[in-house]
């Protein structure tokens, strides 16, 4: 289970569909604005018909995109639906992640964090990266000013560079951002599992057969796993009845039955999803408790 956030589009009813030209025009247009931005990156230089002739190519290539998009919605589909005829779905969902790491830096300096209204509790988790994520940051920033200056008599590279490396530092900040303003949260009878702004899963208390507290270093891959480790480490284990969908970063589907994940206080989660099972799973289940069985 996904987030809308996150989730793949669906494709609705049938649509028109890009012609033999346009198709034609995609395979010859961008890899030819590659290679013209890496010649212009490397320095190269190239001749006037060349660069006119990239710049046709580019604007015949965002005209005949522009005039499909209005054939999709004078057909009826929406402005999601006809973005996901549009554009492929594994670049649809790296872009909704860059947006959500930038967007996840101005949350962080506004001091708020992402879905908790209405939640019925919060659990932060992302602490023990703080250290680790400032000191990548650090080394981003060295690196920057150091290649500022190996790079003053090449300013074309210099600019681009200068470009990716800003990026870089706003990117690693936006990973911690991230963890920190988009908490676990426990709401409705659900339990949303998070990290970064690639992972939202959402677990059916109901599903939920066991959890236990237990600190581990090192996680093996292994199928129907999912292991979010904060600091290479993880706090509580969730063991479920049946699967839930925790999608890979380009959409695949991905169930699991185990999830790993960490938690600033795990004890607090442990205790907050136990007293939720318990309470959702009626009288009996609390009566086990109170009895001092296990529960999990």
């Amino acid at each position: 289970m996904t987030t809308p956030e996150i989730r793949t589009i669906p494709l609705g009813p049938p649509a028109p569909v890009r012609g033999p030209a346009g198709r034609r025009l995609r395979v010859i247009a961008l890899p030819a604005q590659l290679v013209l931005a890496g010649a212009l990156i490397a320095g190269v230089p190239s001749p006037g018909p060349v660069r006119l002739g990239g710049a046709l190519l580019l604007t015949a290539l965002l005209g005949t995109e522009a005039r499909f998009w209005l054939r999709l919605r004078r057909h009826g589909l929406s402005g999601r639906e006809a973005l996901a005829r549009l554009v492929p779905e594994p670049v649809r969902r790296v872009a909704a992640h860059e947006l959500r790491i930038m967007a996840s830096l101005v949350r962080w300096a506004a001091r708020r964090r992402h879905g908790v209204k209405g939640a019925d509790a919060v659990f932060p988790h992302g602490r023990d990266q703080a250290a680790m994520m400032y000191g990548l940051t650090f080394a981003c920033v060295v690196e920057t000013v150091a290649l500022t200056y190996l790079l003053a008599d090449w300013p074309v590279v210099h600019t681009v560079l200068l470009v990716v490396d800003v990026y870089t530092v706003l990117f690693v900040l936006g990973l911690h951002a991230a963890s920190v303003t988009r908490p676990h949260l426990l709401a409705d009878g659900v339990l949303r599992v998070r990290q970064a702004a690639h992972v939202d899963v959402r677990v059916p208390l109901d599903r939920i057969a066991s959890v236990r507290r237990e600190s581990l270093f090192t996680h093996e891959r292994k199928d129907g796993e999912l292991n979010l480790p904060i600091g290479s480490r993880t706090s509580l284990t969730l063991t479920l009845t049946e699967p839930v969908d925790a999608p890979a970063f380009l959409g695949a589907p991905r169930p699991v039955t185990v999830i790993r994940l960490h938690a600033d206080d795990p004890k607090t989660l442990h205790e907050a999803v136990v007293r939720a099972r318990n309470a959702s799973a009626g009288p009996a289940r609390s009566e086990a408790a109170a009895a001092g069985q296990p529960s999990g």
